[in-house]
Order: structure tokens, then C-alpha cells, then sequence
């Protein structure tokens, strides 16, 4: 379609040309041979209506299709997740893409995303966030014309907490009934998610006091999210943000109880493995267990965990991180870590299942998948584990059943939301390999015309030298 500035651009430079009839007749006919030959949109049809098959019903992945613009790389991406086994997902939506000017929203990709996740059969959980211009004081000192004091897209002030609070009541109020579980904020105890401003957890709760009737007012069934914190031992005093310890202890102390309904708690391992034990000084998976600590010393053990952000990276050059075969093992290692040690966890979503784009940083070594589709080697073993296919011949004694959940004593059930997800017996284990360590990360591979190649021969021998053949009992 031909915008109106364009369409006046031609016609003023078609006068200045003054051309002949034949000359308009040769660019007429150069149009049509250019529409003709323009790409055909993609006709997306949703799948049948599907079932997440799993031995595990924690196991969940964290997508990231805020920024997916086409409907079936939506639809695929979705479809790969339950392939892989995963009945749970935590996508972000963020506040300024569904209302970018106050009254005037736009649900098309939030619906897009919500309407393929629910074909797939999988439990969406909602991160909300991020604030649009209009909501936002014109600079951090009142001076509108220092380009210097704007304001960032995660800075929220006091004056507009009514208004993130209405937009909340209405996200909860659309998806009634699909969508049960939304995250208020993201890491609020890091400066770069609060505005470049000092973390104030005490404003934070005044937030959720905000919030959390008005989501229930909209959607009785719903589950409130806090937290979502950044594991970080940040000093006190640091400019940077809180130790994620110290911001629970202190929401609490501002009457946070009653404002929500599970926690959100991020777990990423780094460079330990799962099974490490947790310390107030080191950042690990099992760091959870301390934020469990002072929700039940604070009289919430009634209230589930759901792990929103967790995992561990490959990539070659970073020092945070670990080999791909460690990652593999560790990935798998601390989704069954959750269902037989953690009875009050409900999800673990690792980061990240898919970029829409490459990043072209150690960031991309978080992926199970690549923006083009092609599945990571942890892509392919979790979902080995999570189907119950193992190699014959594990050395690993067999996994025992998970505990059941206590009953959670809040109004709203935590896995009300859990769709039509089939659980079948529980995984036998894995064994471990090392000759994986030799195979180079996709990253690497070299640009076209090669990396197509290179990639499939990449799986193609990380699975020969992987999974087959078993080790020996």
C-alpha cells in the first residue's frame, strides 16, 4: 500500500519528468512485474487443539516473541516448545506495545501470542512491564527539553501507578480464563529495571497494593506474581540494586503479604551446577531455597514458587559460563532437582528458548533454539528427558515418583491454569558424556553459504557422539 507522502513524492517528480504516453505505459507495466513477483503472504492455520506430553510438569522455557512480528514464526516457535515437552512458557508484554498512546490499545500481537500458546496446550505465564512515554514524567528533573533527563522505558513513577494498575486489570480481564498467571515487574531490586533509580522496595509494595485488587477485581482466578528478583549480592548502598535477599526481607517489613500470590524468583546456576547448596554469598540454582526460607518465616509457606528465569549458558568465550555438555546435564539435572526436592515450585521456565534474531553475544548461547529454527543439541536431550526415551543401559539409578504438593491455603489454585497437560511415569536417567565437549557451538560455524551445512553436520555428529552408543551398565 502506497502511503500518502510517497504517492505526492511520485506525482511531483512524474510532472518534472513531463514524460511521453510510451514512457507512462513502460512504468505501468514495470509496476504490475513488480507486484506480481512480491512475496505471498503466509497463510497461518492454527493447529488442532494440543496436548503437552510430559514426564516432568514443571519443565517450562521463557520465549521471547515480544518482538516476533510474524504469525508463524509465532505459531512454530509455540509448537516446538510443547514438541520438546514443556507445558509451561513465560512470555513478556510489554505495556508500551499494547497501549503506545493512553487510550489507544492494540491487543493484535498480545493476542496472536496468547491464541497459538493455548492451541499448543501451554500454561502462559504473563510478565508485565515497562511504562509508554505518556506515562511517564517528561524527565528525572522536570527539565523537558534536556534530552539527557528522559526517563527509560522502566521507570514508573508513584503518579501513574493507577494507570499500570488499569492496564493490568484489563490484561487480566481479556484473558479470563487463559491466561491465570501474570509477574508484576521484572527484577525490581536491579537499578536498570527501576529507572536508573535507587531501588525502593517499599515502593514496590505500594505498587502491588496498587495492582493486586484491581487484577482480582478482573479475574478472581488469577495468580499475582512479585518478585521476579535478580539473584545479585549487591552491597548495601550499591547504586547498582539489592541483594535479592535483603529486597524480600524488606518488602515484607512494608506489608507485601497480602498483595500477592506466588513468587517469581529468577535461578540462574552460572558455574554450578544445580544440586550446589545454597550460601547468602554465592549466586546458584539452589539460592531459591533461601527466598523459600523467609517466605515461610514470614508465615507464607502456603504460597508456591514459580521459577520465571533460570539456566545456564555455553558459550566458549564468557566466563560465566559452562561447557555444552555440562549445560545439557545441568539444564536437565535442575528440572528434576525442582520436582523431587522443591514440592512448592511449581514452573521452572528456563531462559531463553528462542531469539527472534541473533544477538551476536554470549547471549545467543542461552537459546534452545536459533532464530532459524535449528534445534540446539539441549533442545533435542531435554526433550528426550521429557518424553521418557532414554539410551538403554543408564548407569543412573532410577528417578523416584515426585512428592505431592501440599494444598495451597490461598483462595486461587496455583496450577489453575495448567492445560490439558498429560503426564506420564517419570524419566529414567540420563547418563552422562563428555565427548559432546568436542563439538563447536553453533555461534561459531561461519556465515552462508556454509552455516546451513555446518549446522546440520554439527547435530549430526553431536548426536552420534552424544547419545549413541550407551555406556555399559
Amino acid at each position: 500500500m502506497i502511503g500518502p507522502t510517497l504517492l505526492h513524492a511520485l506525482r511531483t517528480t512524474w510532472s518534472a519528468l513531463n514524460p511521453r504516453p510510451t514512457d507512462a505505459l513502460r512504468l505501468l507495466l514495470a509496476l504490475a512485474i513488480l507486484w506480481s513477483v512480491r512475496a505471498p503472504r503466509v497463510l497461518v492455520v492454527p493447529d488442532p487443539p494440543q496436548e503437552v506430553t510430559t514426564t516432568n510438569p514443571l519443565v517450562g522455557v521463557h520465549t521471547r516473541l515480544t518482538d516476533e512480528v510474524e504469525r508463524w514464526k509465532i505459531q512454530r516457535t509455540l509448537r516446538m516448545v510443547r514438541k520438546m515437552g514443556a507445558p509451561w512458557i513465560v512470555e513478556y508484554f510489554p505495556w508500551p506495545y499494547i497501549e503506545p498512546e493512553e487510550g489507544h490499545v492494540d491487543w493484535h500481537h498480545t493476542d496472536t501470542v496468547i491464541e497459538h500458546a493455548e492451541n499448543q496446550g501451554l500454561s502462559v505465564i504473563a510478565r508485565l512491564g515497562w511504562v509508554p512515554r505518556w506515562a511517564r514524567p517528561e524527565g528525572a528533573d522536570d527539565r523537558a527539553s534536556d534530552d539527557a533527563a528522559e526517563t527509560t522505558l522502566t521507570y514508573l513513577d508513584p503518579d501513574h501507578y493507577d494507570d499500570f494498575a488499569d492496564h493490568v486489570a484489563a490484561f487480566a480481564e481479556r484473558y479470563r480464563g487463559r491466561v491465570d498467571h501474570i509477574i508484576i515487574w521484572n527484577e525490581p531490586n536491579l537499578s536498570f529495571e527501576w529507572g536508573y533509580r535507587p531501588v525502593d522496595p517499599e515502593a514496590y509494595v505500594d505498587l502491588l497494593r496498587e495492582v493486586y485488587p484491581r487484577a482480582h477485581a478482573a479475574n478472581p482466578d488469577v495468580v499475582v506474581l512479585a518478585g521476579a528478583l535478580a539473584p545479585t549480592l549487591e552491597p548495601e548502598g550499591s547504586a547498582a540494586g539489592m541483594n535479592d535477599l535483603v529486597y524480600l526481607e524488606r518488602i515484607y517489613q512494608a506489608g507485601a503479604s497480602p498483595y500477592f500470590d506466588a513468587l517469581a524468583v529468577h535461578a540462574y546456576g552460572h558455574t554450578s551446577p544445580p544440586g550446589a547448596p545454597p550460601a547468602a554469598d554465592a549466586i546458584n540454582f539452589r539460592r531459591t531455597e533461601l527466598l523459600r526460607d523467609i517466605m515461610e518465616a514470614h508465615g507464607d509457606d502456603g504460597k508456591p514458587i514459580y521459577v520465571t528465569e533460570a539456566g545456564w549458558n555455553d558459550h566458549p568465550r564468557w566466563t560465566g559460563a559452562v561447557s555444552p555438555a555440562e549445560r545439557i546435564d545441568y539444564t536437565i539435572e535442575a528440572y528434576e532437582w525442582a520436582r523431587e526436592h522443591w514440592p512448592w515450585c511449581r514452573a521452572v521456565a528456563m531462559w531463553a528458548f528462542r531469539y527472534p534474531a541473533p544477538t551476536y553475544s554470549y547471549h545467543d548461547n542461552y537459546a534452545f533454539v536459533t532464530p532459524d529454527f535449528d534445534p540446539h543439541v539441549i533442545y533435542l536431550e531435554v526433550q528426550e528427558y521429557a518424553h521418557a526415551t532414554p539410551c538403554e543401559g543408564s548407569i543412573r539409578p532410577p528417578v523416584p515418583p515426585a512428592p505431592s504438593p501440599p494444598t495451597a491455603t490461598t483462595a486461587n489454585p496455583p496450577t489453575a491454569n495448567l492445560r490439558k497437560a498429560v503426564v506420564t511415569s517419570p524419566p529414567s536417567p540420563r547418563p552422562r558424556h563428555s565427548s559432546i565437549r568436542a563439538i563447536p557451538n553453533s555461534r561459531f560455524l561461519g556465515p552462508s553459504p556454509f552455516r546451513s551445512f555446518a549446522l546440520s553436520l554439527h547435530r549430526l555428529v553431536a548426536l552420534s557422539l552424544y547419545r549413541y552408543p550407551c555406556p555399559s551398565p
